[in-house]
């Protein structure tokens, strides 16, 4: 279809800093003011579908998405930020006879078209070559392909992915068990192959990496991929504990496609449920669960609270009580002893033995984190980190390695990288998708320090949203209140504050993000007295002497 030019606004609605969602002939667009200038784009984050217009506009051209963090430039529609799978569209926009004017064609402002395709053709790719070889088949991994072909990589990428199909949104594992991988990957191996020019190995084990060859070995050795550039990205293995019946045939960890599936497939109306763990991924679980009508749901954790390392005492206690409310019931500071098996059948569990106490189980689900998955690199010459992880520099260039090495990068579970003046290593899906987004760049030609602030969410009822990095907070400031799943929470190590959570209410926690990466983020002070994230001006066009 042609391009029709609408006028959508009188040009005194649209002030500087200001963007509205506007119709546009059957469809919607998204229409921003910075300055003099007008900028048009797809209404709707590619992601979940999220309204932008509800987001966080800032005067250096980003528009954050209200829910996951995703953001795209305003200017041309490029991805920004992960977990955006896809860019959206810019369209013209211009001031004719006091109207805002925009141009598009039609189609493009439907929501079911909102993605715009990569801008590199199939035609620009060259088969020939070693090109990037990027291990794992998870966040990062897609991420990096995206980023990899948006900013011009014209070699061939190799992904190698011991799951058995094209990279998935992950969360909607625990946050929703969803048991179909059609259903959850970003693309399929179709649109891998015609679309990005993309070589999936799928349902392939790296087991050895040869540095001084450039080569990846598979499968012990069936098989082997030559590389230019390596991106190690395998992500994590669940950790289980070394209790007495951790083996048991019905006791499981959570990872992938399979794990959702077999925990749909016990988790039927009148059975036992336990749960070691009183973390995000049990606790996701726990929330789908706990609409199925199960006999019992028992948690098992060692704080006081449920999330209480990451979120603190007070939103814990106020998760806690919407789970109760749920018929959730918890045994918190507590350690298992061991998990017993049935008299009738010793493959299976029976129950779950906690200070003495027997809780009867007809299934049981290990929540208690994941370790690097970085075996297959011992002996490498890559030299791993007490726990497994693999440090980097801030371009997430591995950063021990032998003599001569170079081209080798890590990135997602196993990157130890440096974040707020530390090293760390961060489990977020969406620290990894930021991670491959910065690597494609570097790979690319154009180094990209990587810089972005952490992001997760978590289905609890109400949705809770994080950003920042907080461990070892000093000091937690709570607007609101967790027991009514309605606050926002402000966390404060050394007189900062470093990271912000919340339920019910958006934008905020975008808000948050864009402030700690302009560092503009108000003190705990300003905080106490009432000051309003919401408040702080980063999207005006006076807000950019701030902003630089």
């Amino acid at each position: 279809m042609a391009a029709k030019s609408i006028a959508v606004l009188d040009e005194h609605e649209l002030k500087d800093g200001q963007m509205k969602q506007v119709d546009f002939d059957k469809g919607k667009v998204l229409v921003a003011r910075l300055g003099d200038k007008i900028h048009a784009t797809s209404a709707f984050c590619t992601h979940y579908g999220a309204p932008l217009a509800k987001g966080v506009l800032t005067a250096d051209a980003r528009i954050v998405c209200p829910w996951h963090g995703a953001c795209f430039n305003l200017c041309n529609g490029d991805i920004e930020d992960a977990p955006a799978p896809s860019p959206i569209h810019s369209f013209k926009a211009y001031i004719a006879d006091g109207k805002i004017h925009v141009s598009a064609n039609p189609d493009f402002t439907l929501k079911e078209n909102l993605a715009r395709p990569p801008k590199l053709s199939t035609a620009g790719f060259d088969a020939v070559g070693k090109g990037t070889v990027i291990i794992g088949g998870g966040s990062g991994a897609f991420q990096a392909v995206e980023s990899l072909r948006e900013h011009g990589y014209k070699y061939p990428i190799t992904v190698v992915s011991k799951e058995p199909h094209a990279p998935i949104d992950r969360t909607k594992l625990s946050k929703a068990l969803i048991t179909d991988a059609s259903k959850l990957e970003w693309k399929t191996p179709a649109d891998l192959k015609i679309k990005y020019g993309v070589n999936l190995r799928a349902g392939v084990t790296v087991t050895s990496v040869e540095l001084q060859d450039r080569r990846v070995i598979l499968d012990n050795g069936k098989d082997n991929i030559v590389y230019d550039k390596l991106v190690i990205a395998p992500g994590g293995t669940p950790r289980k504990l070394p209790i007495p019946g951790a083996d048991l045939e019905n006791v499981y960890t959570f990872r992938g496609v399979s794990d959702a599936q077999k925990i749909d497939g016990v988790a039927l109306e009148g059975k036992k449920a336990v749960f070691i763990g009183s973390s995000f991924i049990s606790m996701e679980l726990v929330t789908v669960l706990s609409k199925r009508k199960l006999a019992s749901i028992d948690v098992i954790g060692m704080e006081e609270y449920p999330f209480e390392v990451v979120l603190g005492k007070q939103v814990g206690a106020g998760l806690k009580k919407f789970h109760e409310s749920q018929g959730v019931k918890f045994h918190m500071q507590t350690q298992v002893e061991k998990i017993v098996p049935r008299e009738d059948n010793p493959s299976l569990a029976e129950s779950v033995v906690v200070n003495g106490e027997a809780l009867p189980a007809d299934f049981v689900v290990m929540g208690v984190g994941v370790a690097p998955a970085t075996e297959f690199l011992k002996g490498s010459g890559i030299e791993l980190e007490k726990g497994g992880g693999i440090e980097v520099d801030e371009c997430l260039r591995v950063t021990k390695l032998p003599a001569n090495v170079e081209g080798v990068f890590a990135i997602g579970d196993v990157a130890i990288y440096p974040q707020a003046g530390e090293l760390v290593r961060i489990e977020h899906w969406n620290v990894a998708g930021n991670h491959g987004r910065a690597v494609g760049k570097t790979i690319a030609g154009q180094p990209q320090p990587f810089v972005k602030t952490p992001v997760f969410w978590s289905a609890q009822g109400q949705q809770l949203r994080y950003c920042g990095y907080a461990a070892g907070h000093d000091d937690v400031i709570i607007k609101g209140d967790p027991g009514e799943m309605k606050f926002v929470a402000y966390y404060v190590k050394q007189g900062k504050v470093v990271a912000v959570a919340s339920m019910q209410n958006d934008p905020v926690v975008s808000a948050a993000s864009e402030l700690l990466r302009l560092g503009l983020m108000p003190s705990p002070n300003e905080i106490k007295a009432g000051k309003d994230l919401l408040a702080v001006d980063v999207s005006s066009v006076s807000s950019l002497p701030k902003i630089a």
